[in-house]
C-alpha cells in the first residue's frame, strides 16, 4: 500500500533529524577525543619533567636492591583493537619473575583471567613500596607520550589473559588503554575480573572530559592512602 504525501513527508522528517542527532554525536566524540589525546600529551610530558628528580630517585634506589638487575621492567600488552604495545614499569620484582609465576599460578587471589597475589614472593622491599603506592606505574607516562596508552582508560591485559577473553570481555580492548581507570579507582584488586570489565564498560559509555578529571582527582588521592594496591 502507497504511502500517504504526510506520512513521506513526517519519515523524511524524521530521518533528517536523526541524521543531524548521530552527525553531532560524532563531532562530541572526535572532540572529546582530540582534547583527550591533547592533555595525555601535557599531562604525561609534564608529568615526566617534574617528576624527573624523583624518578631517578627511585632508580637508584632499585638498582642499589639489586645492581646486577634493571632498573625497568617492559611487558607485551594487549592495546586498542587489540593490537600489541611494550608497557614499561620500574622492575617490583626478582628479575626472573615471570619463570617462577608458573608455580604460583594456583594461588591467585582473583576470580577470572589475572593473576594478583598479596603477598607474591617475587616482590623485593623496594618493590613493595612503589606497588603499594602505584609508582611503580609512573614509566607509562611515556607509553602515553608514544599514544600506545592514556592517562585514563582500561588496564592493559597481557595476551595470555586476552586468550581466554570471551567476546564480550573483548568489549573493553575498542578504547586505548591507560595509566589509571575507573576500575583501579574503584576497588581494584579487591574486586573479581568481572566487576572490572563492568567497570571498564561503564567508563566506555560515559567517557569525557570531566569523568577523565575526576578519576584523574581519584587516582592521586588512591596513591597516597590506598592499600588496594599490591
Amino acid at each position: 500500500m502507497a504511502l500517504s504525501p504526510l506520512r513521506k513527508e513526517s519519515e523524511m522528517t524524521f530521518d533528517s533529524h536523526s541524521s543531524v542527532v548521530q552527525a553531532k554525536i560524532r563531532s562530541a566524540r572526535k572532540t572529546y577525543l582530540i582534547m583527550k589525546r591533547m592533555m595525555d600529551l601535557v599531562g604525561a610530558a609534564s608529568g615526566l619533567l617534574l617528576l624527573s628528580p624523583f624518578l631517578i630517585i627511585i632508580a637508584l634506589l632499585i638498582k642499589l636492591e639489586n645492581p646486577k638487575a634493571p632498573v625497568f621492567f617492559y611487558q607485551n600488552r594487549v592495546g586498542i583493537n587489540e593490537k600489541l604495545f611494550r608497557m614499561y614499569k620500574f622492575r617490583s620484582m626478582v628479575p626472573n619473575a615471570e619463570d617462577l609465576l608458573t608455580e604460583l599460578l594456583h594461588k591467585n587471589e582473583i576470580e577470572g583471567h589475572m593473576f594478583k597475589m598479596k603477598h607474591d614472593p617475587r616482590i623485593t622491599t623496594i618493590g613493595r613500596f612503589i606497588r603499594r603506592t602505584s609508582i611503580d606505574e609512573l614509566p607509562q607516562l611515556w607509553n602515553v607520550v608514544r599514544g600506545n596508552m592514556s592517562l585514563v582508560g582500561p588496564r592493559p591485559p597481557l595476551p595470555r589473559e586476552v586468550a581466554q577473553y570471551s567476546s564480550y570481555d573483548k568489549l573493553r580492548l575498542r578504547v586505548k588503554p591507560g595509566c589509571t581507570g575507573l576500575w583501579q579507582v574503584s576497588g581494584r584488586n579487591e574486586l573479581s575480573f568481572t566487576e572490572m570489565v563492568e567497570l571498564d564498560l561503564e567508563y566506555i559509555e560515559k567517557r569525557n572530559m570531566l569523568f577523565d578529571l575526576q578519576i584523574l582527582a581519584k587516582t592521586a588521592k588512591a596513591m597516597v592512602g590506598s592499600d588496594d594496591a599490591y
